[in-house]
C-alpha cells in the first residue's frame, strides 16, 4: 500500500520538501509506467522533466497532483500523504482549448476557479481584471474562448490557475503547440508569475532548450519504465533572457548532456 512505505529521505539542515516522492512504483493495465521513483521539490523551486515520449513525464505530474494512487511508495505535500487532488496545487495543461469552457467569457472561466473558492460575487469582477491584467489581457474579459488565439487562450488558462493562489503549478507541456514567438513570450511570463507568487513549479517539456531556460533544475527520465536518469543543476543568473541566457556557455554545456542523454534513451 502506498502509505506503507517511508517517507522521502529529508537530509539534516535542510527545509522538507513541498513534494515528495519515495520509491513509487505505478502499475496501469498490468504494465509498469513508473519505477522506485523518489524525488523532493522544494517549495519555490521551477523544476523541468524531459525524456524521450513514453517515459512516465505526464504520469509523475499526475501523481503529483493526487490524480492516480501509486501502485507502491508514496507521493507526500506538505509532509502530508497525497490521496486526492488538492486546492493547492493547479494543472496548467497543454490543450488549452480543452482545458476552457467554450461556453463562458474569459472573465466566465476565470470567475470558475473564484466560485469553487467560495468568492462572493461581488468581489469577484476586480480579481478578474487583476487577474486578466497580470496574463497581459486586459480588455479581453468578454471574449469567448474561439475568439482568442492560442497563445491568449493559454494565457486565460493560467490565469483560472492562478485564480485558485496555488502552492504548486503543475504545467504539462503548456507551450508545445503555440509558434516560437508566442512560446518564448509565455516562457518569459511564466517566470514573471512565478517569481511574484513563489510558486512552487513541475514542468514537463520536450524542448530541452526550454526546461535549461526555465528551470532551477532539470531530470530526465529513463523510458520503459519511468525513472530517474539524470539530474542536473541549472546554475543560470536570473532573470533569464532569451538571448544572452541560451549564449551562455553553461547553458550550452548542459544542453550537450541532456541531448545526449536523450539520444542514449532512444537507442
Amino acid at each position: 500500500m502506498a502509505n506503507a512505505a517511508k517517507r522521502f529521505e529529508v537530509i539534516p539542515g535542510q527545509p522538507r520538501p513541498q513534494i515528495a516522492f519515495t520509491e513509487v512504483t505505478l502499475q496501469l493495465g498490468g504494465k509498469t509506467i513508473i519505477e522506485n521513483l523518489s524525488l523532493g521539490v522544494r517549495a519555490g523551486e521551477f523544476l523541468c522533466v524531459v525524456g524521450a515520449s513514453g517515459c512516465g513525464k505526464t504520469t509523475a505530474l499526475r501523481l503529483a497532483a493526487g490524480l492516480y494512487q501509486p501502485t507502491s511508495g508514496r507521493v507526500d505535500f506538505d509532509g502530508q500523504l497525497m490521496l486526492h487532488p488538492r486546492r493547492e496545487i493547479a494543472i496548467v495543461f497543454q490543450d488549452y482549448g480543452k482545458a476552457l469552457l467554450p461556453w463562458r467569457t474569459a472573465a466566465g472561466n476565470v470567475s470558475l476557479a473564484l466560485e469553487a473558492g467560495g468568492m462572493p460575487s461581488a468581489e469577484r469582477p476586480a480579481r478578474i481584471e487583476e487577474l486578466l491584467r497580470t496574463v497581459g489581457l486586459p480588455g479581453h474579459a468578454g471574449k469567448y474562448p474561439a475568439e482568442m488565439s492560442g497563445g491568449m487562450q493559454q494565457r486565460l488558462q493560467i490565469a483560472r490557475c492562478l485564480a485558485q493562489e496555488p502552492k504548486t503549478l503543475l504545467m504539462d507541456e503548456p507551450f508545445g503547440a503555440l509558434d516560437a514567438m508566442t512560446r518564448q513570450g509565455l516562457q518569459d511570463e511564466v517566470l514573471a508569475l512565478v517569481a511574484a507568487s513563489g510558486a512552487t513549479v513541475i514542468f514537463v517539456t520536450h524542448d530541452l532548450d526550454e526546461a535549461i531556460y526555465l528551470g532551477d533544475r532539470v531530470i530526465g527520465l529513463l523510458p520503459h519504465p519511468g525513472r530517474i536518469g539524470i539530474e542536473l543543476a541549472v546554475n543560470l543568473p536570473r532573470p533569464r533572457d532569451q538571448l544572452s541566457t541560451r549564449e551562455h556557455p553553461e547553458f550550452l554545456r548542459l544542453r550537450r548532456q541532456l541531448f545526449d542523454f536523450i539520444k542514449a534513451t532512444e537507442q
